[in-house]
């Protein structure tokens, strides 16, 4: 499957925009938000909505020719919903839930986004619609989640953070959504309770 570079704007709570690699295309598509605590965070309320959506992400789909009915926009609930209980439960090293996993095989089913060459290039074929448009994340879910990097799926150590990634470092020790946020604000907190608990003010040059 052919997409585009990766990363999506995410924000931190303050507002500060930064680049947030899912690692795999299902779980970015969990940064349009979800059900719960999360539905604050949900970009998703119109088809048109889904189709801004599709283009933002690195399918990077021209929203002027994604056919998206009130229907598809129930069924992208739908899989993100899913794939977000697949993402934590993988994360956790708990087994996918039934429900869940037919969800994304249902979606699945549907014809996915079609290449075609455009010059020397690959270009989607359009009109697309977002039933098209879900069926390739939730092929992607399918690879992903029964892939090699099954195993290396996390989630953010953040208390305050629960976005899901796809660890690809080489040592596969990456603990943070990005480095420049969460990552950031760990080392701050850190440093902070060091120099509240006296670790560094204390030090002073030797004597002789």
């Amino acid at each position: 499957m052919r997409t585009a570079a990766p990363g999506v704007t995410a924000y931190t709570p303050n507002g500060t925009p930064y680049l947030f690699d899912a690692g795999a295309l299902c779980l970015e598509f969990l940064t349009s938000g979800g059900p719960g605590e999360l539905r604050r965070y949900d970009v998703l309320h119109t088809p048109e909505d889904l189709a801004r959506w599709f283009s933002l992400s690195r399918l990077q789909l021209d929203p002027e020719k994604v056919r998206v009915s009130d229907a598809e926009l129930q069924e992208a609930l739908d899989l993100r919903t899913a794939l977000w209980g697949m993402g934590r439960h993988a994360a956790r090293g708990q087994a996918l839930a039934h429900d869940q996993v037919q969800c994304v095989n249902n979606a699945a089913e549907h014809l996915p986004l079609t290449l075609k060459i455009h010059g020397s290039a690959a270009a989607w074929r359009y009109p697309a619609s977002g039933s098209e448009a879900l069926s390739t994340i939730a092929r992607d879910a399918v690879d992903l989640f029964t892939g090699e990097l099954a195993d290396r799926i996390r989630e953010c150590e953040a208390p305050e953070c629960f976005l899901i990634f796809v660890d690809t470092s080489r040592p596969g020790l990456r603990r943070w959504c990005a480095k420049d946020s969460c990552g950031n604000r760990h080392k701050m907190r850190k440093l902070r309770a060091r120099n509240a608990s006296g670790g560094d003010t204390d030090r002073r040059p030797p004597t002789r």
